[in-house]
């Protein structure tokens, strides 16, 4: 659903983008200390994730230094809510601060929600899925075009697309993804899978086995086995594998069909040939 003042085009987002940037690097307001019980996070925070060893190290500096640059919020029905600055503000939380410095904005409901939209889709340290929500967010409410958007922030149509489409990922895909745990370039290989469960079956095993891309692809691409549905042929492969010490596959499909037999090395050629044979294959016939 639409918030009113939204939903009107390429221009005012431009527009807004630009208002936006002013209001971040404005230091008019009202700067004071505030209870941080006071403050909240503001819902239309892109970011989700919170790195928790980095929060960490900014709260020791912040035990020893204080907070360096203040908050930025704005008077909410009560309290205050963050327009920039929630990390400072958890690592403050964490390091048991009561009071923290922050510069209380004059803004509507409007403005505050562009400065959370724009200025949090132009962060370089969001994760994929963060980013991809962003970018979703500014199109359902300005109503303009994915190529629009990519002038606008001098990205390709391509990448917003492929950043967007991230978010048809199983959820607990997207989880993974969230916690740092697979690449946006997994994550596109991931879609290709439409079936859900077996999608993330296949996250879990990249993050167990710590595949690369490269050897995800590699085996995404690889041939299924045909499915056997003659009994009597399961059984002959199981036999023939069993026969010759080696695996054996029976391919069924089109008019000539195909008998298969692994072998690893010239020594395991040699003794499979003389199963079959009955002599060394190196004697003359």
């Amino acid at each position: 659903m639409k918030k009113p003042g939204l939903g009107r085009g390429i221009n005012n987002f431009i527009k807004d983008a630009n208002t936006v940037s002013k209001i971040l690097r404005e230091d008019e307001g009202d700067l004071r200390n505030i209870n941080i019980d006071e403050i909240s996070p503001n819902e239309m925070q892109a970011r989700r994730i919170f790195d928790k060893d980095s929060l960490e190290e900014l709260s020791e500096s912040i035990k020893k230094f204080g907070i360096i640059q203040p908050l930025v919020v704005r008077k909410a029905e009560e309290g205050y809510v963050i327009i920039a600055g929630e990390r400072r503000f958890r690592a403050a939380k964490l390091a048991g601060l009561k009071e923290v410095p922050a510069i209380v904005k004059d803004l509507n409901d409007e403005n505050a929600d562009k400065i959370s939209l724009i200025e949090n889709i132009q962060r370089e340290d969001l994760n994929p899925i963060e980013e991809a929500r962003g970018y979703k967010r500014v199109l359902d409410l300005y109503g303009i075009t994915q190529e629009e958007l990519a002038l606008s922030l001098g990205k390709s149509r391509q990448y917003i697309g492929n950043t967007i489409r991230l978010l048809k990922l199983d959820p607990r895909v997207l989880t993974l993804m969230e916690k740092g745990l697979l690449t946006t370039s997994h994550g596109k290989l991931l879609l290709a899978i439409k079936d859900k469960d077996q999608q993330f079956k296949e996250a879990k095993r990249i993050v167990r086995l710590g595949n690369t891309v490269r050897e995800t692809t590699d085996l995404l691409n690889r041939p299924k086995p045909e499915k056997k549905n003659d009994i009597f042929l399961e059984k002959a492969e199981r036999n023939l594998s069993y026969a010759l010490g080696t695996k054996v596959i029976l391919r069924t499909k089109g008019k000539k069909k195909n008998i298969v037999i692994e072998y690893y090395n010239e020594e395991d050629l040699s003794r499979i040939y003389e199963k079959i044979v009955g002599r060394d294959k190196d004697e003359i016939l």
